[in-house]
């Protein structure tokens, strides 16, 4: 479901398994035949209960190594995303911010950001920004984002707290300014005033030519970070769509009647 043209992402018949080579339920089929369109200066919200496939969507479009794409097609941009590889696909504009964001000693934030950002400005022949330059840009976002600046000298997520890291994937998404932000339950783990902190971030970074797929078990994100459409996935699938009045009625109501549905 989409309302407008200028489709930035296309979704059709998605059939995704895990690897042979993976342990545990190896060859199990995940997502089973999905379909998705998400328009420029959209926001969808994917909605559903644990094990429908919420998370691997996310990961198979950002290119993560350990599913088997059985069928169906992914155009991002017009361009065939299932054949680029993961860091090409950041290149072109797709971000995802990680419902558990991984600690990486030694790598300082500012670095870590500042080689990601180049790397898409020489993908479109841009010039590279030097570490003045790039730290005057990024205080900038962090100061639009209404954050602290003591992201900026830390290492990558190290030590941080909960509210911490999602407010660091935030700032990324900020730098990196991505066609399409994938943000996986970025609402989790997380307080009342952290929640307010990081939907305010979002808010701020909706654009006419940015599109976002958050990714959420409860409604309460969608209080404030309003979406265009509302989705319900269950057993690898889409199984309804809606305006946010569908979350609402989802928090009283709960999963029963759509996973009858699959069942």
């Amino acid at each position: 479901m989409s309302s407008k043209g200028n489709q930035v992402i296309e979704i059709t018949n998605l059939q995704v398994s895990l690897e042979a080579g993976v342990a545990g339920d190896r060859g199990k089929a995940i997502l089973r035949g999905l379909n998705l369109s998400v328009a420029a200066g959209e926001v969808h919200a994917i909605m559903g209960p644990n094990g429908s496939g919420k998370s691997t969507l996310a990961n198979v479009l950002a290119g993560r190594e350990g599913y088997d794409i059985v069928g169906g097609s992914v155009a991002f941009l017009g361009q065939d995303l299932l054949a680029m590889e993961a860091d090409a696909r950041a290149r072109q504009g797709l971000f995802l911010g990680f419902q558990y964001p991984v600690e990486i000693p030694g790598v300082n934030t500012m670095v870590f950001l500042r080689s990601a950002y180049n790397a898409q400005r020489r993908e479109k022949g841009l010039a590279e920004l030097d570490g003045g330059q790039f730290i005057k840009f990024a205080r900038a976002q962090v100061k639009a984002l209404n954050m602290n600046d003591d992201l900026l000298q830390r290492n990558l997520n190290v030590g941080y707290s909960g509210g911490e890291k999602k407010r660091n994937e935030i700032f990324q998404m900020a730098i990196l300014e991505p066609r399409l932000a994938i943000l996986d339950e970025i609402d989790s783990g997380l307080d009342i005033d952290a929640l307010k902190l990081i939907s305010d971030g979002v808010n701020r970074l909706r654009r006419q030519d940015r599109s976002m797929i958050l990714i959420t078990h409860y409604q309460r994100l969608l209080t404030t970070i309003e979406p265009d459409f509302v989705h319900i996935m269950v057993g690898g699938r889409i199984v309804a769509s809606g305006d946010r009045k569908l979350a609402l009625e989802l928090e009283k109501s709960g999963y029963g009647h759509y996973e009858a549905l699959v069942a």
